[in-house]
């Protein structure tokens, strides 16, 4: 968190009606985030948005209808992030469900094939013979690859989230909320949550065609993987995407999800009852992605395709293993990536967009040393790697900070220098592209006019957003149980964070970077343990701070107590 971070309170919401049960500080928090009642605060399965409101969905259940009815080989094609993985997932158990019986996963290798559908990846799924193909959280940017599938004579659907560009590639049928003029109210769902849509549509097709003789398949039992890869993309968590999240969550916490998930969530030594989508984006998620960055996203999604809880925990296993490798090659690559910033920081002027390189980086991890450097400087970031090893094309990540529409920045940059990025896709906070190594510098002052164009320096500060002072009895093991179990919380629904000042009694460093605190609130007896991770910087702390924090259970020793954890601290005035 950046020194000089702003602490603003949120502002009121309208005044709801709720349930006696709920605290008085859980219905301040919903109310300030626009929800007025249970059903806005935690829609159910029961609220979704109907199926048939996505466009595309009657040429899409069609093929789909078809190549069961006929026995066609559908191979579902995912992505190498925990998006990708749970779609595909996603897309192989269900079609299973509504009675195809050949399905089979693929997914690109990020070292081999690069991004999506590439004409590569299609010459590589030719031994496969497949019929349809089913691209999940990509496609709709894959001109080429859906091209050369199309040559083969195979018919292709694109079930995708990103935004489009000007053209759509060749598909059979395409199923994307972004598309220009598409009806579907909610344009956030991720790339999981469109292909959960369209089993959901297909189910009625079959049972329009009499498909089913006895019950109907569950779909509900698709939904663990359908909210841990909607929380893993960072969509915003609308009323559409909680509802499915929840339902998710549910499963997860009553011990139903897949026996992949429940791997996981044991190896990152989770507890499953109280699992929340904060575990789930900072614990499951990192371990699927890990997969994809590192090594092939094919055993993450082998480890949510197994029913066998043997081969799910030695694949867990490999997953925790290859995710201590990325934290350990991520924090190399920062560390370098700070490095270079200081060195160009000669005269105290951080870049206003700064685009780093460097050819020993691996083109896996540069997205989350693009999001770490985001992060401490608060200004949007490319972080570029060589595509392979020796390769001259490299491949950027870009991450960006509100206000700033990265993707459309990128489009803009395209617009006035055709070619200098061979593609380029994305969403408003996060987006990758490819270049040559030859067009960095001119890629360099493009992004930085773009950014000159777009930025001004209230953009440029940090603001966080609190839900007000905790009083002395809302500081117990009570709200702070409440406000664990009153989510999903994620992008678009924050969690719940507040702001007070306090007296520190004490404090350490601990793991050579964190601050640990002992901290005093006028009006409360006991003294409240506080931890801030990252938050040692050289300097230690006055001895009374202005902090923004979340309030958190502390079942360390099973003391069942709380905790602060602090996200923000300055001298308070």
């Amino acid at each position: 968190m950046r020194s000089d971070a702003r602490i603003r309170r949120r502002d009121a919401g309208a005044a709801g009606t709720w349930p006696a049960s709920v605290p008085i500080l859980l219905q301040r928090v919903y109310e300030a985030r626009g929800a007025s009642s249970m059903e806005q605060a935690q829609p159910r399965l029961a609220q979704l948005l109907p199926p048939d409101l996505l466009g595309g969905m009657d040429a899409a259940t069609a093929l789909l209808a078809d190549a069961i009815v006929a026995n066609r080989h559908i191979v579902i094609v995912g992505d190498f992030d925990c998006d990708g993985a749970t779609a595909c997932a996603v897309g192989v158990r269900g079609l299973c469900l509504l009675g195809a019986r050949r399905v089979t996963p693929a997914v690109p290798n990020r070292m081999v094939h690069g991004y999506g559908l590439s004409p590569s990846l299609v010459e590589e799924l030719d031994a496969l013979s497949p019929e349809l193909l089913v691209t999940v959280d990509h496609g709709i940017a894959c001109h080429a690859g859906i091209a050369a599938a199309k040559a083969r004579g195979w018919q292709v659907l694109v079930t995708d989230h990103h935004l489009p560009g000007e053209a759509l590639p060749p598909a059979d049928a395409i199923v994307n909320p972004n598309l220009r003029g598409d009806p579907f109210p909610s344009k956030v769902l991720a790339g999981v949550g469109v292909m959960f849509y369209v089993l959901l549509a297909l189910r009625r097709v079959l049972r329009e065609r009499g498909a089913f003789d006895g019950p109907e398949p569950d779909l509900s039992s698709l939904l663990d993987l359908v909210a841990v890869g909607t929380v893993a993309d960072l969509v915003p968590l609308d009323a559409n995407n909680r509802a499915l999240v929840g339902a998710g969550l549910r499963r997860l916490r009553g011990g139903q999800a897949c026996a992949g998930l429940q791997a996981l969530i044991h190896v990152a030594g989770r507890d499953a009852a109280r699992l929340t989508a904060a575990d789930i984006g900072f614990s499951i998620a990192p371990r699927l992605n890990a997969a994809g960055r590192l090594e092939d996203m094919a055993l993450g999604i082998a480890c949510l395709l197994t029913d066998d809880a043997t081969q799910a925990g030695e694949m867990a296993r490999v997953l925790d293993g290859i995710n201590a490798e990325r934290r350990g090659v991520q924090q190399q690559m920062v560390d370098e990536a700070q490095a270079a910033l200081a060195r160009i920081d000669v005269e105290g002027t951080v870049p206003l967009a700064p685009c780093l390189f460097d050819p020993e980086w691996h083109p896996g991890v540069v997205g989350l040393v693009a999001s770490k450097i985001k992060e401490r400087l608060h200004r949007p970031v490319i972080a570029f790697a060589p595509a392979e090893p020796g390769s001259h094309v490299l491949r950027g990540s870009a991450r960006s900070i509100p206000g700033f529409h990265i993707r459309d920045a990128l489009a803009a940059i395209d617009a006035a220098n055709p070619g200098l990025m061979q593609r380029f896709g994305g969403h408003a906070m996060a987006a990758g592209l490819s270049l040559d190594e030859s067009a960095l510098p001119a890629f360099r002052e493009a992004f930085h006019e773009q950014a000159s164009k777009l930025l001004d320096d209230a953009m440029l500060q940090e603001v966080l957003l609190s839900d007000g002072e905790l009083l002395s009895d809302e500081l117990d093991r009570v709200h702070a149980d409440a406000l664990r179990s009153a989510g999903p919380w994620g992008q678009g629904f924050p969690e719940p964070m507040f702001d007070g000042r306090f007296d520190v009694l004490d404090w350490r460093v601990i793991g050579e970077k964190h601050l640990k605190f002992s901290l005093r609130l006028s009006g409360h007896a006991a003294p409240l343990n506080a931890i801030h991770f990252n938050g040692w910087h050289d300097r230690p702390p006055p001895s009374r701070i202005h902090a923004a924090y979340q309030l958190e259970t502390d079942d360390w020793q099973n003391r069942r107590g709380i905790q602060l954890l602090i996200r923000h601290w300055q001298a308070a005035d």
